[in-house]
């Protein structure tokens, strides 16, 4: 099958082109959000082709995967020449949790028939209001790290892209609280803008590969997130080995097992969750064993290849 979607976000792109199809990724000179094309910090296979826009007009393509309110709207439709959904099968992947008035809000794709809207989680299918569109859910899927956990410096590892923006959502401002436990290394893009010194070391935008070794080596994988979709992050610092202390909240629940390492709505308990994992790092390391094996059942990569070909060759008949 030969499948078009902008290159939005590299982390589960990098699963979903691992399949056994062809992929086309818009590709523009400054390699903006409409035009990344291939990844440059992620590995992708050579199925995945870049395209300029003027060249998608001739594109022969069997399905779209859109993932933007713009790419819905009229971007697809202005470079190719084609309505999604009815002049070419589409599916509207949904990564996020809604924002704002949440009773209120309305999917971007609602009352579509001719779409298929797919959530990340049960989470956000629960939360957004599709009206009459379909929808399903398929669970991320992780190209698995490798069991790579040592835990061997006592400080938190937190994953955050652009934590001061988005500061109470990804519970940035909990961060300081939480260091009172241990110190926190700070991983993700503009982490910087948020460095304090001691308590908090900023490593900036890490390539993947990069990253996953250099979170491993610390005792705790820390996720103060508050609302957002499930960070892919977790996911994959679960698959790494790495205990998990958490917000209780959003999809979290669902994706951290009680024998992985704390859920809590109180900050006060995360807190001495991090203190308990670093005092006894033989229980920090019993903690990541059940975290990597509960990834391991639920977002494996087989899985979620095999429920992605099924929506694709449902939208496509």
């Amino acid at each position: 099958m030969r499948v078009l979607l902008w290159h939005v976000h590299g982390s589960w792109t990098t699963a979903f082109v691992q399949g056994g199809h062809e992929y086309f990724v818009p590709v523009l000179p400054a390699r903006g959000p409409d035009g990344r094309g291939r990844a440059e910090t992620y590995p992708w296979p050579t199925s995945v082709r870049e395209v300029a826009p003027h060249q998608l007009r001739d594109l022969e393509v069997d399905v779209i995967v859109l993932q933007r309110p713009h790419e819905l709207e009229h971007l697809a439709e202005e470079w190719l020449g084609r309505r999604p959904g009815r002049d070419v099968p589409a599916v509207y992947l949904e990564h996020n949790a809604p924002q704002g008035r949440i009773a209120e809000m309305r999917h971007p794709a609602a009352d579509r028939r001719d779409l298929v809207v797919c959530h990340v989680t049960h989470f956000n299918d629960l939360f957004w209001d599709c009206g009459a569109t379909p929808t399903r859910v398929i669970e991320h899927g992780i190209v698995d790290p490798g069991h790579r956990y040592t835990g061997e410096l006592q400080r938190s590892a937190v994953v955050i892209n652009e934590p001061r923006r988005r500061w109470r959502v990804t519970g940035t401002d909990l961060l300081e609280r939480l260091a009172q436990a241990a110190p926190i290394d700070l991983f993700g893009i503009k982490a910087a803008e948020v460095a304090r010194d001691g308590w908090l070391t900023a490593h900036d935008d890490v390539p993947q590969a990069a990253m996953h070794a250099q979170l491993a080596r610390r005792r705790v994988y820390l996720h103060p997130i508050r609302w957002t979709s499930l960070g892919l992050s977790l996911l994959e610092a679960m698959h790494l080995g790495m205990p998990v202390v958490a917000l209780a909240t959003t999809e979290a629940v669902e994706a951290v097992p009680r024998a992985a390492g704390l859920l809590s709505t109180r900050v006060d308990a995360l807190a001495a969750a991090v203190r308990a994992f670093m005092a006894e790092p033989e229980r920090a390391r019993a903690a990541g064993a059940a975290a990597r094996a509960a990834a391991l059942e639920r977002y494996g990569l087989g899985r979620f290849q095999s429920e992605w070909d099924d929506l694709l060759e449902e939208v496509v008949r």
